[in-house]
């Protein structure tokens, strides 16, 4: 896809390959679990699990003119340090899923870790976030969270020297723990 009227820096984006979904269990139909049985949306109860270690890892883009880049990677931009602010954002984001995403769980984390790459072939600022709990629900959500608040803090940051920055790419790349196990994004 192409994006009209953005700088020649930025590349268009792609969407990610899809990964087949997990092989049914014998004599188990898959059901999504956020429906009751009439077909509405309900909150799904995770009393009954047991509590295990939990970890997702999400990225995302933010992809602007290289000089917009050369601000930040120089931290020259008026209203601040823009990775600063953005991992605070990004912390605070995660911190608050259960109150963003209306059948999330607020669920105690044990950790949240919000990193930045700086990528001058690309002129993007890629964020990573890595969100870690012990409970009886995934953090998916709270990683996916941290790294869409970060991107947008990214952008209001910057928005005056350049309001054609794209967000996009964020993704769940991994996840461990819980009854569905490991999964990692394919290469």
């Amino acid at each position: 896809m192409t994006l009209r009227g953005m700088a020649p820096t930025v590349k268009a984006m792609t969407r990610p390959k899809r990964t087949a979904p997990p092989a049914k269990k014998a004599g188990k139909s898959p059901s999504p679990s956020h429906l009751d049985r009439h077909g509405k949306a309900k909150m799904v109860h995770v009393g009954a699990k047991d509590e295990t270690r939990r970890e997702a890892l999400a990225r995302g883009r933010v992809f602007m003119h290289k000089a917009t880049l050369a601000i930040v990677r120089e931290n020259r931009a008026a209203k601040g340090d823009v990775l600063t602010v953005a991992k605070l954002a990004a912390i605070g984001a995660a911190k608050r899923t259960g109150e963003l995403i209306p059948l999330a769980h607020v669920i105690l984390l044990d950790g949240v870790d919000v990193s930045f790459e700086l990528d001058d072939a690309s002129a993007s600022v890629l964020i990573e976030a890595r969100v870690a709990a012990t409970g009886r629900t995934g953090v998916e959500m709270e990683a996916l969270s941290a790294v869409a608040v970060a991107a947008l803090t990214i952008y209001d940051m910057l928005k005056a020297v350049d309001r054609g920055m794209v967000i996009g790419e964020i993704a769940l790349f991994e996840k461990r723990g819980g009854q569905s196990g490991d999964w990692r994004r394919p290469a």
